[in-house]
């Protein structure tokens, strides 16, 4: 807040009064554009702050510093709503930036005074411009990890599979892990899950483990098994699966912790490969206009790597780690403060716990069974003390939480722990994560919600923190798992929103992919991207309530709205031009989007070719 209102020469201020005084002096200083009368600047600007956010003034062009670069000729999505009834977005045609922050958003006239001899001026010809995405839930590291192993995103067959799976083996190392994923039976014409048989036909003797498209289930072949010591005798863990067939030997089949005993005799990932892994996910954001990076790749080492990219220079997306909740108190703190959390390009942020499995998986925790599994609920994470004092300790130490939860039990669980631990820590007078009393606990993907539940968030001040784009890989077989019932109230995008419940939006690339525009096609129509089928309707969104949730949403849900999610001046320069205007375009098109520049930090990260 004080960088913003330094940028128009205000103090910055202190209270409701010392706010409106500032706001007025602003004003009456003409420092917005010119020809605008003090009088409209100052009621603009009051009632932007009856949404909580005080745009700064436009410097003067005659007297202020001069823009490093200038934007103009533009169609400028400010994300700022423009009038006390929320009913558009302030556009603009030019933008100003100095150093990594928008020193000014005008007209075109009004911009291009900000130049100066060493100012770079790029015409965008009339494109669309919008506030950088900011993708809340994702895993760069798997991401990158995937694409350089065995990426089976999309196989359609069993046979395609195994084929993809006999590539990599025939150029492979003897004796090397065959390792990969984003495999999904749903999408097979036989809908039956892989076995270790199915791979070890192809696998020639090396040992493989390939992940399901969510994660939270992976079949192994019977070198990896044997390596794990997993065998008819072992007993399932804690919130795990080991399937069986009617022998009662291992099928490969491994959900949610089961897959901990290989993964645990899996060599680590040469520091190369990491680093390779994690530049290609960072491409791939920058080239779908992602700016910012709410991710969890738990390994400390992917952590260290974002260190080194951004000493080099290469960092092109802001990245707020994710903690595991797991970790000691101890553990969590010497991470939080081995790197300034100042940084607005990287630091560490919110603890991620999971709660339950996935839906696709028969996982999720359900309050009752499955529809098309009646002797199964799902498998819960944590008995519920045990749940709770964690996350009592982890809030009082000020952590924010964050819990993966899709099933309506595991939201319970997640609802009744934030419950708990901020009720003592209020008692307590316990500091935030932002050093206040704002804890701003979050639940990650919530798909599967009661209306009760959707209450209970609005009255804990908690966070859904969900991926639109799941709907569309999720419906061809969500309301079969669910029935008809349950199936109406799941992903509740509209329900949360009209409840006054904050919404942030990301993709859980690499689950989905990691472009957001699926995700706003998803968010807005609820249809199959073929357009053949629709799923719940009622719970559809605008497009402006869309593109809030993944940009001001996601960066409220980091406790950065103050930084980033709006083009206004004072805020970070981190902005995306697109090559269509998506507010306006049909929904169809918006699967087409391309963008055509990415900036961040004032800097272009990509450029179309």
């Amino acid at each position: 807040m004080m960088r913003r209102f330094a940028a128009s020469g205000a103090k910055a201020p202190r209270g409701r009064k010392h706010l409106f005084a500032a706001l007025k002096r602003c004003a009456t200083q003409k420092l917005n554009r010119a020809g605008t009368s003090a009088f409209f600047i100052f009621s603009a600007a009051a009632l932007c702050c009856a949404q909580t956010q005080i745009p700064a003034a436009t410097p003067s062009a005659a007297s202020g510093p001069k823009a490093d670069t200038v934007y103009v000729h533009a169609n400028v999505y400010t994300g700022v709503r423009s009038n006390a009834q929320f009913s558009s977005i302030l556009r603009e045609e030019a933008i100003a930036v100095r150093g990594d922050r928008i020193q000014a958003v005008g007209k075109n006239g009004d911009i291009e005074k900000l130049k100066g001899p060493q100012t770079q001026v790029i015409d965008l010809g009339g494109h669309f411009v919008m506030p950088g995405f900011n993708d809340a839930h994702l895993h760069l590291a798997d991401a990158g990890l995937q694409k350089l192993n065995v990426d089976l995103t999309g196989v359609r067959t069993l046979d395609e599979f195994r084929q993809r799976v006999l590539a990599k083996v025939e150029t492979a190392k003897p004796g090397e892990w065959i390792l990969g994923g984003g495999w999904d039976e749903t999408m097979w014409a036989v809908k039956a899950l892989p076995s270790r048989w199915d791979l070890d036909e192809v696998s020639g003797g090396h040992p493989v483990i390939l992940d399901r498209v969510d994660g939270h289930l992976a079949v192994a072949n019977t070198r990896a098994l044997r390596l794990a010591s997993i065998t008819i005798a072992n007993r399932d863990p804690q919130g795990g699966q080991i399937d069986r067939d009617a022998n009662g030997q291992p099928t490969g089949i491994l959900r949610d912790t089961a897959q901990g005993a290989v993964r645990t005799v899996i060599p680590q990932p040469t520091h190369e490969a990491r680093r390779h892994g994690i530049e290609v996910a960072l491409a791939d954001l920058a080239e779908q206009g992602v700016t910012s990076a709410q991710d969890y790749s738990p390994d400390w080492q992917n952590f260290q790597i974002y260190e080194e990219l951004e000493k080099d220079g290469k960092l092109t997306a802001r990245i707020s780690e994710w903690l595991p909740f797991d970790d000691s108190i101890e553990e969590l703190q010497k991470k939080r403060d081995s790197h300034p959390q100042s940084d607005l390009m990287l630091h560490t942020g919110m603890l991620k716990g999971f709660m339950d499995g996935s839906l696709g998986g028969h996982t999720a925790a359900l309050l009752e069974p499955y529809a098309d599994d009646p002797n199964n609920s799902g498998l819960p994470r944590y008995e519920t003390a045990k749940l709770n004092d964690m996350a009592r300790e982890r809030v009082l130490a000020g952590f924010q939480l964050g819990f993966h939860a899709i099933g309506d039990k595991g939201v319970q669980m997640a609802l009744d722990a934030f419950a708990e631990a901020e009720k003592v820590a209020r008692e307590q007078k316990a500091k935030a994560a932002n050093g206040g009393d704002d804890y701003r606990p979050r639940i990650e993907h919530a798909q599967v919600t009661t209306p009760a539940q959707i209450v209970r968030f609005k009255e804990l001040k908690v966070i859904a923190s969900m991926q639109p784009s799941h709907v569309l890989t999720d419906m061809r077989w969500a309301q079969d798992r669910l029935g008809p019932k349950r199936a109406a109230t799941s992903y509740a995008w509209a329900a949360f929103l009209n409840k006054g419940v904050p919404l942030a939006f990301g993709t859980d690339y690499p689950v989905e992919p990691v472009t957001p525009f699926r995700g706003l096609y998803a968010a807005v129509t609820r249809k199959s991207e073929d357009g053949k089928q629709q799923y719940f309707p009622e719970q559809k969104l605008t497009m402006d309530q869309a593109i809030a949730a993944y940009t001001t949403g996601s960066a409220f849900a980091e406790f950065e709205e103050k930084e980033k999610g709006k083009l206004e001046p004072g805020m970070l320069a981190d902005f995306i031009v697109l090559d269509r205007d998506v507010t306006a375009s049909s929904t169809e098109k918006v699967l087409a989007t391309k963008v055509l520049r990415t900036v961040v930090g004032g800097k272009t990260v990509y450029e179309a070719k």
